[in-house]
């Protein structure tokens, strides 16, 4: 039984780690400016070295910015012979925050208590889960089939239908199939009609059964045609049923009524607010790209640790905190400016290939991959990738996502590249230009593309049009 006895074995392994600054440079890079601007406001309240320059841009000590950081790196230390913090004397700087029998001591300086901002009083918006739960805290059932309920509850997704089945919410919680029925049952009580539903159709039907009990005509339309009546197929549902078509007709226009949604009236999406980080804009004849960070706080490192310098005063313990402290403050500043340089090579590289969508509009987007862009600018594919995630330009053709510049490239007239954006836009151009009576066939939209020297097929345009969310043919498809 040797195999089973320990044994102690040396592997020589390579493996990639990121350093903190690493990790931060990246984090930095992804931010928009609302973000940054946030992560900046944070930064300074955490780093007693962090402070902001002000409106006249004078520095104490005449020192500019990148003179001051310039020096102080240089002298950030290597060991612990050459380390300037030991000339620092900052016992008296940190008297307020770490003395604590001196700041409540007499004639100590009153440290005021931070008091909620305005926005901590407004209410916040309810959502579907907050108004559901209010519901079920004042319905009367066993305490199992609440619980089962607040299950199935935070199994709703964002149009109010139930993504877990009722097995698995059994399982969740071992509750019986009794309770977790009676549970949705609850459920499907409350307001807004039709929530927890697991279907379209049972969600209709809810509704049905709430506003018209009696229409037995839309209850059967809704259970046995649904899906002719999502492709119009009025004249088929009334053959089907044997009834008159105005009858069905009748039915339909109560159906339409009902809220195929129910869940997203509590779970609106916000609007919201963008502020272009980068701006296109020409320069003598030039495309050019500027950085918008007018607010954006200016970061210098604090001159009273510059004027702190009696050796030996302060204990080891601070002068450690102090060397943290620095290295994070100067570190911040690098990220900082290391973003600024990395969305500006990024955004030039984008210029150079999206003149023409600069000067004519959106239907001249050139093909363009992330991939070609890294080449270009020496960095990863990742990197890019991040420096234009959440990140808006400011352009003579509008506010556009700085992602919107990539796209795949497709076969175009006469041979050309074509960008997949651009097809897709003349795809909808095409269905909206259509006569509305006779709509036109994915066939019909693939042949006129082809004449016009794109060749896709019927199922390439088919994809496009459920990419961009148009209906079918015979959805869009109406009557003279």
């Amino acid at each position: 039984m040797n195999w089973l006895q320990p044994k102690l074995n040396l592997r020589l392994a390579q493996k990639q780690v990121l350093t903190p600054g690493l990790v931060q440079m990246v984090s930095v890079l992804a931010l928009n400016r609302l973000e940054l601007r946030e992560m900046i406001n944070q930064e300074i309240m955490e780093n007693p070295m962090l402070e902001v320059l002000g409106d006249d841009g004078v520095v104490s000590e005449n020192y500019t910015d990148e003179t001051f950081v310039k020096e102080e790196t240089e002298k950030v230390p290597e060991t612990e012979a050459s380390n300037p913090f030991d000339e620092f004397d900052i016992s008296s700087f940190f008297t307020k925050y770490l003395d604590t029998g001196a700041a409540s001591g007499a004639g100590s300086e009153r440290e005021e208590t931070e008091k909620p901002g305005f926005d901590k009083f407004l209410s916040s918006p309810q959502n579907l889960a907050d108004h559901l739960l209010w519901q079920l805290s004042v319905s009367i059932c066993s305490e199992q089939v609440q619980k089962a309920a607040e299950v199935i509850i935070g199994n709703l997704d964002e149009n109010g239908y139930l993504m877990a089945t009722l097995e698995e919410i059994g399982q969740s919680g071992g509750y019986s199939a009794e309770d977790v029925e009676e549970a949705l049952a609850v459920v499907q009580e409350f307001d807004p009609p039709g929530v927890g539903a697991r279907d379209l159709k049972e969600c209709l039907l809810l509704q049905l059964k709430l506003i018209d009990p009696q229409n037995t005509l839309a209850q059967q339309v809704i259970s046995d045609h649904l899906k002719m009546l999502q492709n119009n197929q009025l004249k088929e549902i009334a053959r089907a049923l044997n009834r008159p078509i105005e009858a069905v007709k009748r039915a339909v226009d109560t159906v339409k009524k009902l809220d195929p949604r129910p869940g997203l009236r509590y779970n609106k999406i916000e609007p919201r607010l963008v502020e272009p980080d980068v701006a296109f804009r020409k320069v003598d004849g030039e495309w050019q790209a500027f950085l918008n960070d007018d607010d954006l706080p200016q970061l210098r490192l604090s001159p009273v640790y510059r004027r702190l310098l009696a050796r030996d005063a302060a204990d080891r313990d601070v002068r450690n905190y102090v060397k943290e402290r620095f290295t994070a403050a100067v570190q911040l500043m690098k990220n900082i400016e290391q973003r600024k340089h990395t969305i500006v090579r990024v955004c030039q590289s984008i210029l150079r290939r999206q003149k023409d969508f600069l000067e004519y509009g959106i239907d001249h987007l050139k093909p363009m991959m992330i991939k070609e862009v890294a080449e270009e600018v020496g960095v990863h594919p990742s990197t890019v990738s991040r420096a234009v995630a959440n990140k808006y330009t400011h352009t003579p053709q509008g506010v556009y996502e700085l992602r919107y510049f990539f796209s795949e490239s497709v076969n175009g007239p006469q041979g050309g590249d074509m960008s997949l954006l651009s097809l897709k836009r003349l795809v909808k151009k095409m269905i909206e230009e259509e006569d509305a009576t006779h709509p036109l066939t994915d066939e019909q939209i693939a042949k006129r593309l082809d004449v016009e020297g794109i060749h896709v097929t019927r199922r390439t345009v088919a994809k496009y049009r459920e990419d961009l969310r148009i209906p079918s043919t015979h959805q869009r498809r109406q009557k003279g």
